[in-house]
């Protein structure tokens, strides 16, 4: 499983020019589901999603976590985090795990997150969607579980 985490002021994913999920103060995900990942996986990830401490404290340090500061999480399926553009022109998707399994474990994983106290937004599975945010810091992260 892998991650592209950015703390946001605010992000909105928008399908057909609706507005499918909006948050205020937290993490935009980007989250890719490869063909070996299990439940452990994605309990691995939401605990380390929810307790990182990348929000600033009162000092301007960052040692708060989304769980400190009352965030929330927009979360994004992004199969294209499993393109491998080693060879030629045109990403190879093999490594992305196929629709019905990724959209099962997509889910699981945004429940995984609400059971540990956040509010969790998403956008629609397989869906083109058009995703806008403000990017604080800016701060990205790349997170795998393997």
């Amino acid at each position: 499983m892998r991650v592209v985490l950015q703390r946001s002021k605010k992000a909105t994913v928008t399908v057909k020019d609706e507005v499918v999920g909006q948050i205020e103060k937290g993490l935009v995900l980007l989250v890719g589901i490869t063909h070996e990942d299990t439940s452990d996986d994605l309990e691995y990830l939401a605990d380390k999603i929810v307790n990182l401490r990348i929000f600033e404290d009162g000092n301007g340090k960052m040692n708060d976590s989304l769980l400190d500061v009352g965030g929330q999480i927009l979360s994004v399926s992004q199969f294209t985090l499993y393109g491998d553009c080693r060879k030629g022109r045109r990403p190879n998707f093999m490594d992305a795990a196929k629709p019905d399994v990724a959209s099962e474990l997509y889910n699981k994983f945004n429940d995984v997150l609400r059971q540990k106290g956040v509010q969790v937004e998403t956008g629609t599975f397989g869906a083109m969607m058009d995703v806008s945010l403000i990017n604080d810091g800016p701060v990205t992260l790349i997170l795998e579980s393997k």
